[in-house]
């Protein structure tokens, strides 16, 4: 199976929290989803025919757009790549971008997932990370996308100074009271050149708490297993039957092509990722040239991408999938993590347990060659 991932580079108003690649300028719009549509083209060999499950328009916030963008953007894939008849078609969007009318439009030009920014329902929160969206909006929408899609996740984030563990449970248990068959949840993360680091660093803004972060996050845990959600990814919970088979494909090294400005792309043995500016992309495909960098991985690096992936699942790592020799010396260097209780060994898998999730990263960069 293949993905298509496209990246729509406009926002109504920058979070304080994000350092994607995004512009709050309109103005070339029509200008870069012509170019959208012209690397689709050129990109039209890069699966090499594979099929196609899973399209992602992403952001940014893809919601924006009209439904005559969507329709051509979606129609050209069509023209280009063979999709699966039953392909998972998700989009993006803010709460305050959903009405009624563009639900039923969203459907028929066959999106069939919604992924809806929330990230608090409290309005406090929403302010402090500067949201477009209100509290208000993010129930009652939240409420109108329920009727017209059954396939939804929506995305929460946690351990931001204003976040008491009590808002946090109620944030989940609205959740879960929808029945809500995806969530996705992520820790406040300060990145460089975002505004929230500039604030913080000026001290207009209490930093964030590690401590708190990991609380929250093993908080959250257990609420969704008891909620009988699956944790099946170290940030994304599902009810049986509704994991993001987009996401998933990254996570099993699938191929997948990336459209647009700063989308990556890879083909098994080598990533690539489109420039992170808007002009420069729009310039270069009225060239017809597609304004990308490349890197060729060795084997030692495609084996270190599959332990990272890997260890964020519930399946774990598979020691049957790495050659024999990695493969010994991958288990001598995780018996320090299974004797501390971050890993546990089922039969030739290594899988985190809860005490690891709140050390992933690290414990895979430990395990790299």
């Amino acid at each position: 199976m293949a993905g298509i991932y496209i990246h729509i580079p406009f926002c109504k108003q920058a979070c304080h929290y994000c350092n994607f690649h995004f512009s709050t300028s309109l103005r070339y719009k029509n200008e870069l989803l012509a170019a959208l549509l012209k690397e689709t083209e050129l990109q039209k060999d890069y699966l090499e025919g594979e099929m196609v499950e899973t399209i992602y328009f992403g952001g940014g916030t893809p919601s924006l757009l009209e439904i005559s963008d969507l329709r051509l953007q979606i129609e050209k894939i069509k023209q280009t790549s063979s999709i699966s008849k039953d392909a998972e078609i998700t989009l993006e969007t803010n709460p305050d971008d959903i009405t009624e009318e563009k639900l039923v439009d969203w459907k028929e030009v066959g999106i069939n997932r919604l992924s809806i920014g929330v990230q608090s329902f409290f309005e406090e929160d929403l302010k402090w990370m500067n949201r477009a969206h209100n509290a208000q909006q993010a129930k009652d929408n939240l409420d109108l996308a329920i009727k017209h899609f059954n396939n939804i996740t929506i995305d929460l984030i946690y351990g931001h100074p204003l976040l008491l563990d009590e808002k946090w449970k109620q944030n989940v248990e609205i959740v879960t009271s929808l029945n809500i068959p995806h969530l996705s949840c992520y820790a406040l993360t300060v990145e460089p050149k975002t505004p929230l680091y500039k604030m913080i660093r000026e001290n207009k803004k209490e930093d964030i708490n590690s401590s708190k972060q990991s609380e929250q996050f093993l908080l959250l845990m257990a609420w969704l297993k008891e909620a009988g959600y699956e944790h099946y990814e170290i940030s994304n919970f599902a009810k049986p039957g509704f994991r993001s088979r987009h996401n998933s494909a990254y996570w099993q090294g699938e191929k997948y092509l990336g459209l647009g400005p700063s989308a990556h792309s890879f083909n098994g043995i080598s990533r690539q990722w489109n420039v992170s500016n808007n002009n420069i992309y729009i310039d270069s495909l009225t060239k017809n040239i597609i304004p990308f960098e490349k890197e060729n991985l060795t084997p030692l690096q495609q084996l270190n991408e599959y332990i990272m992936t890997s260890l964020r699942t519930l399946e774990g790592l598979d020691l049957k999938k790495i050659p024999k020799t990695e493969s010994f010396k991958l288990q001598a260097a995780s018996k320090k993590f299974i004797d501390s209780g971050k890993i546990i060994r089922v039969r030739e898998k290594l899988i985190l347990t809860q005490k690891g999730k709140l050390f992933a990263d690290g414990i895979a960069a430990d395990l790299f060659f």
